[in-house]
């Protein structure tokens, strides 16, 4: 499955961020100095999105996940930096899900999820289904989930990241 342009962007900021620092402590227990975890504009990431796209293109390309707030640009040194937020990273991820091929668990058990959210927190509920569908999770019953795919990893990190997790109970399920 090719990716947007813009996904593939994301993808490429991230592998580049996790190679100089893990993106998840990263974006958890953000560093001091963001100097060492920024895509400056003269590293070959920003370099090969430039001549690869039309200077217009790629401004808009920045433009537009500036907007949505999928990245930051700062000024680090006298130099322009890019910089992946938390609301990006989500969308990295589901990028991943969609062009991985989804693998069912070796041992045949299945995941199972359980949240008990307030119903103060929608939003943060709707975004709980939405990671949960991304992931191959089908509902099963009211606030339970269920799920034959190896995504364990994935739906931890997801659920860390938004702060999810005090809501949710993870089981390894024999079978459904």
């Amino acid at each position: 499955m090719k990716l947007p342009v813009t996904d593939q962007f994301l993808w490429d900021v991230f592998n580049a961020m996790s190679e100089a620092e893990d993106a998840l402590r990263f974006l958890i227990h953000p560093p001091r100095s963001l100097r060492d975890v920024a895509i400056m504009v003269d590293s070959p990431v920003y370099q090969k999105y430039y001549k690869a796209l039309h200077p217009k293109k790629f401004a808009w390309l920045v433009y537009y996940l500036k907007k949505n707030n999928f990245i930051k640009v700062k000024n680090l040194e006298g130099k322009k930096g890019i910089t992946i937020t938390k609301k990006g990273l989500s969308k990295v991820l589901e990028a991943s899900f969609k062009i991985e091929d989804k693998k069912k668990r070796s041992d045949g058990k299945w995941i199972m999820l359980i949240f008990d959210m307030p119903k103060r927190h929608e939003k943060a509920r709707k975004l709980l289904r939405s990671i949960l569908e991304n992931l191959g999770y089908k509902l099963l019953q009211h606030s339970v989930w269920v799920c034959p795919f190896d995504v364990l990893d994935k739906t931890e990190m997801l659920l860390q990241i938004h702060s999810l997790d005090q809501y949710i109970r993870i089981f390894l399920i024999e079978e459904l």
